[in-house]
């Protein structure tokens, strides 16, 4: 059985914990807050038998193996460093944080204590991503050309909604378009050439963000990302020999399209049950299970360089959380 701690009582922290309950071996035995009645709230609603009123106290429950971080992004790094000092696996909602040096010493921090720490990118562990990835790899598509990917919210927020809020780490950038950056980095690595253009708001944060990656073997990746409208929230992957369609929402797809040059298109199903959230715990049991620091579907180096390429697009758009 592996005992987990959820750290924070917000709407993710709550799916988490339900879609907790599909995992087999699974048990949500603590939750976090930094205060007592939010924790004693999330705890009763989800049947969770103990609430802590600091991080600090859940980090130090020695029934706790693994904890889930679900706070906002400007909390993710010390939240993180409050559980690994507890000696606890850590599981940190994207982005691991909000910039590369802070990411670098969570996962430094980690592996000097020999413990498991993963971002929750869950796009990562989705087996359809998975069937799609392996379809690419195989060549199902020729060599690919050119991803394309969106994330865009309508909103409006309100200046201190979180998305907006410059101090917790606001803007689109780093809630949804880490989606698409992510897409174009599992597919075709790290890009050779990055461009980018955002719009901001009076916060300081992006609102409107246009992204183009090249690589010197001739790919292309054109992502967008905002809270101004409601994008189509799709993907398409283009090769050589063909196309894969990745539907709404492209992250967590109810099915791909394959389509090979002269033949008629395939759909591929996925399986869809709960929220989506239990494939990344699933993925850290296994790696528990087996020993591993990390995850080789969501790697630390991977996490590194996707959040290089997020520091990069920030500065080439004006957006500092200094």
């Amino acid at each position: 059985m592996t005992r987990w701690g959820v750290l924070a009582t917000g709407h993710i922290a709550g799916r988490f914990a339900e879609d907790l309950r599909l995992v087999p071996g699974a048990e949500l035995v603590a939750v976090g807050s930094r205060t007592r009645e939010s924790a004693e709230l999330f705890a009763a609603r989800h049947d969770v038998p103990r609430a802590y009123a600091s991080w600090a106290e859940l980090a130090a429950d020695p029934d706790v193996d693994v904890i889930y971080v679900a706070t906002p992004h400007a909390a993710h790094h010390e939240a993180a460093m409050t559980c690994l000092a507890g000696d606890k696996a850590v599981l940190v909602e994207k982005p691991c944080t909000l910039d590369l040096a802070t990411t670098t010493e969570l996962v430094e921090t980690a592996r000097a204590r020999g413990l498991f720490l993963m971002e929750a990118m869950w796009m990562r562990t989705n087996p359809l991503i998975l069937k799609v990835l392996d379809l690419v790899r195989a060549g199902a598509i020729g060599e690919v050309t050119s991803v394309r990917a969106d994330f865009g919210a309508a909103g409006p927020f309100p200046p201190e909604h979180r998305m907006r809020a410059r101090t917790l780490g606001g803007g689109a950038l780093l809630d949804l378009g880490v989606y698409p950056v992510s897409l174009a980095h599992l597919l075709l690595g790290v890009p050779q050439h990055v461009q980018a253009w955002a719009k901001l708001s009076p916060e300081g944060v992006d609102e409107n963000t246009g992204i183009v990656f090249g690589w010197d073997f001739g790919a292309v990746a054109t992502l967008g990302c905002g809270m101004v409208g409601a994008t189509a929230i799709t993907a398409s992957i283009t090769g050589t020999a063909g196309r894969i369609d990745l539907p709404e929402p492209f992250y967590r797809p109810g099915a791909a399209v394959l389509h090979r040059l002269g033949a008629e298109p395939e759909t591929i199903p996925a399986d869809l049950t709960g929220g989506g959230y239990q494939d990344e715990a699933i993925e850290v049991q296994r790696c528990l299970a087996a020993g591993l620091t990390e995850s080789p579907l969501v790697p630390h180096a991977a996490t590194l360089e996707v959040m290089a390429l997020l520091d990069d697009i920030r500065a080439r758009i004006g957006v500092s959380y200094a």
